[in-house]
């Protein structure tokens, strides 16, 4: 009689951890797809992406960088 109990209760294990599986495999959904929104998926390698600027971004950095050393050079003159 108490292999039967065992029975019931080691099938009603199976399915609980069948039932936890599921519900893991969609976690891991989940954050695999918020991951990939936030921007920090990893790559093979383990490295998150890099991002590139296009030629015109980093001329627009450059020229605003010069506007403001342009700009912190004129009250340096200024104060002289």
């Amino acid at each position: 009689m108490a292999s039967l109990d065992l029975t019931g209760t080691l099938k009603t294990l199976q399915a609980e951890r069948a039932q936890i599986h599921k519900e893991l495999t969609k976690l891991d959904k989940a954050i695999a797809v918020i991951r990939k929104l936030a921007g920090t998926e990893p790559t093979p390698n383990g490295r998150p992406e890099k991002r590139t600027l296009s030629a015109a971004a980093r001329r627009r950095i450059a020229k605003a960088q010069k506007l403001r050393w342009a700009k912190v050079r004129a009250k340096q003159k200024a104060k002289a």
